[in-house]
């Protein structure tokens, strides 16, 4: 099984269409796939109308699930609540928060924001993630990012542990922007690993949080 609920296509920074991500990503053995663009409060309603046209044909003619969501970046730490809502009003399938990473000029109060708010699916790549931020995310059911993306992978080990200390739940995702970025089930096992994640959380990691997530996600 592979999931992997952040990835970008050229609607934002990718390089890649919506249905040429979702076509690589069949091939490379995915269970389901999240694209997730970089959205503000200008291109929110335009992204999850564009995603939902490809993942519809997905799931017409290759019976392929796409989760289509959007990844709140560099916006007002304050304004998180109203745009994760806003999103789900919209239609989006799940909600990712642009974490403070440690490569990046996020406003700080973003990770709390992010782990607080219960319309937010996945806070991404958090960096300097505190026991606080982590503690609200397992009282919401926020999932924590493991990331295989180079320079947001540089906090991976510190979320592990705030995470697994604050009884948070991690996930894995590729943040992929370019074709050599999707994952394989064996490179995400790797990620999971060396960012410190046992063997014996690696179901939990890579199955369990990712198949409740798709339940959560599912449209009635």
């Amino acid at each position: 099984m592979l999931y992997d609920f952040h990835t970008h296509t050229f609607l934002s920074d990718g390089v890649l269409s919506p249905i040429e991500l979702i076509r690589r990503c069949i091939v490379n053995g995915y269970s389901a796939l999240g694209i997730s663009d970089h959205v503000s409060a200008s291109t929110l309603e335009r992204v999850i109308r564009e995603v939902s046209l490809d993942a519809e044909l997905a799931a017409r003619y290759w019976n392929f699930r796409v989760l289509v969501g959007v990844e709140l970046t560099h916006v007002p730490a304050a304004s998180i609540a109203e745009l994760a809502e806003r999103a789900k009003e919209l239609g989006a399938d799940h909600v990712v928060v642009h974490g403070e990473s440690p490569v990046e000029p996020v406003e700080p109060g973003t990770n709390l924001a992010a782990a607080c708010c219960p319309a937010v699916d996945i806070l991404a790549h958090p960096g300097l993630l505190t026991t606080d931020e982590a503690a609200a995310a397992a009282e919401t059911g926020v999932l924590i990012e493991v990331t295989s993306k180079d320079g947001h992978s540089l906090g991976n080990g510190r979320v592990v542990r705030v995470c697994r200390e604050a009884g948070a739940r991690m996930i894995v995702n590729s943040d992929s922007h370019l074709p050599g970025h999707i994952l394989t089930p064996e490179f995400a096992r790797r990620v999971a690993l060396a960012a410190g994640l046992t063997e014996a959380e690696l179901p939990e990691v890579l199955e369990q949080n990712p198949l409740t997530l798709l339940r959560r996600c599912s449209k009635p």
